[in-house]
């Protein structure tokens, strides 16, 4: 462990445009839960499996079920940035860092100070009304039960990227291009089998891929250095 630090630090030091592209286990030690880790949300038990509950289709048929999902699992109140999203914030603020490409919904990395982040799936921060664009903040889909209403009577829906829905446009083509100019990409909290996303990282061409993550990726075999640990021990230990 000691000895791949040392290595992930020297890297970082010698690199000047660095991307962090990461998943769900970049959040997992703020509290909140891998979908796919073994206590995670698609091996719970509902009336529905999670991946139809929150499905576009099912979104626009069973609303109410749908937000009573939403507001159980999805929007959690009171998590706080770790020290990845900290240290991540530090490493742009100095210059090194121009981009975080996040799979994540949480907002953690703005929170902890971070400027430029490409949320691939959205935000549960952001929410608009399905019928006059209006925007809303995510208390009002907390105290809005069971259906958050607009005051034009259009449903209001999180800012999130559904099953069945297609990713951002432009926040596609500024990750390609920020991953397409790095001369560093960390890649973290990932298992990387997740598509469109995780083929964002095809367009990485320069000199060090990283690979931070708990079990194995697909990638693994092409990165210069893996480490299987937790991404905050790892970026806890780097020196901005």
């Amino acid at each position: 462990m000691t000895e791949k630090i040392a290595r992930l630090q020297q890297m970082i030091d010698e690199s000047s445009r660095i991307v962090f592209f990461g998943g769900a286990g970049v959040s997992t030690e703020s509290g909140i839960p891998d979908f796919r880790s073994q206590d995670g949300l698609y091996n719970q038990k509902y009336d529905y499996p999670p991946e139809t509950i929150i499905s576009h289709s099912f979104f626009v048929k069973n609303p109410e079920e749908f937000y009573r999902f939403y507001r159980d699992k999805l929007l959690i109140e009171g998590v706080e940035p770790n020290i990845a999203h900290k240290k991540l914030a530090e490493l742009e603020a100095a210059g090194k860092l121009k981009a975080v490409v996040t799979q994540n919904i949480d907002g953690l990395h703005q929170s902890a100070g971070s400027k430029t982040v490409y949320e691939l799936h959205g935000s549960v921060l952001r929410n608009y009304c399905t019928k006059c664009r209006r925007f809303y903040g995510h208390e009002f889909i907390k105290n809005s039960v069971p259906l958050p209403i607009c005051e034009c009577g259009g449903l209001v829906k999180p800012d999130v990227v559904l099953y069945e829905e297609g990713l951002d446009n432009e926040i596609i083509e500024n990750s390609v291009k920020a991953i397409g100019e790095a001369d560093m990409l960390i890649i973290a909290g990932t298992s990387l089998v997740v598509y469109p996303a995780a083929g964002l990282v095809r367009y990485f061409h320069g000199k060090h891929l990283v690979i931070i993550n708990r079990d194995a990726t697909p990638m693994d075999n092409s990165a210069d250095l893996v480490i299987n640990e937790k991404i905050g021990e790892v970026l806890g230990q780097i020196k901005v």
